[in-house]
């Protein structure tokens, strides 16, 4: 059974574990997986080169975070209920799509529903305003890696340049997916989550939930005909061995 993380080198621990289950089960979730993983080291390596304005909170918001992704993950796999934007992601786990929407959807769930959550659960009422900079500064170290993990994403999805080549506003919902308007948007929803409390509460989350599961639709299923086909053709020619994307992504 998982193990609930009580600080960040609990969460590496546990992302390991989903990294290797993923890959033991061929399960295409292991992509977020891995990915989530390189970016909570690189948030540990941040608190470390003391580039928050309190590490201490930082890491406890990141445990906070974590949480929700890996109770979610197990929760899945064990049959047991979970948020529908998870479900939407999960569910798509041995679906025809690329490893990039495979690692859209998991970012979509995790930040658009679950970062605001831990937020307002780690800085509660007017102390939220005294967590943005640090929040902010998550957005400098995700842009740092980004583009790394994108090169070695294109190792194992040798067509995933045809994503550029087709363009245009259809395409936009795939390879735009912007992480600073989803921070943005998840900030919005921490504000607004830690004023309340009760029913007002969880309607919110409900609310952002729902919001973040219609996204994940349109991730995975792309509207139009040309993007849905260059798609199909980008997973037919992809790296189908999880255990080899983990490589490539680690190289």
């Amino acid at each position: 059974m998982p193990q609930s993380p009580n600080n960040i080198d609990d969460v590496l621990r546990e992302l390991d574990r989903i990294v290797d289950q993923t890959i033991a089960d061929n399960d295409y979730l292991g992509v977020f997986a891995y990915v989530y993983r390189r970016t909570t080291a690189q948030i540990k390596y941040g608190i470390e080169q003391g580039r928050f304005e309190d590490g201490r909170r930082m890491e406890q918001m990141d445990v906070v975070f974590a949480r929700r992704y890996i109770d979610a993950y197990w929760a899945y796999r064990n049959g047991q209920p979970v948020s529908r934007a998870w479900q939407a992601a999960f569910n798509a786990r041995r679906q025809p799509i690329t490893l990039l929407q495979h690692l859209l959807l998991g970012m979509n769930a995790h930040i658009n529903l679950d970062l605001g959550v831990a937020a307002a659960e780690t800085a509660p009422g007017q102390a939220i305003q005294q967590l943005e900079k640090d929040f902010m500064t998550v957005n400098d170290i995700l842009a740092e890696i980004g583009d790394e993990m994108q090169e070695r994403l294109s190792r194992a999805s040798r067509l995933l340049f045809l994503l550029d080549w087709v363009g245009g506003r259809k395409d936009e919902q795939i390879v735009n997916f912007s992480i600073n308007k989803a921070r943005s948007f998840a900030w919005q929803v921490a504000v607004s989550l830690a004023r309340l409390k009760g029913a007002g509460r969880e309607d919110t989350i409900s609310g952002v939930d729902e919001t973040t599961y219609q996204i994940g639709k349109v991730v995975a299923w792309p509207p139009g005909r040309l993007l849905p086909w260059v798609v199909r053709l980008i997973h037919r020619w992809e790296e189908k061995d999880v255990g080899r994307v983990v490589a490539l992504l680690k190289e």
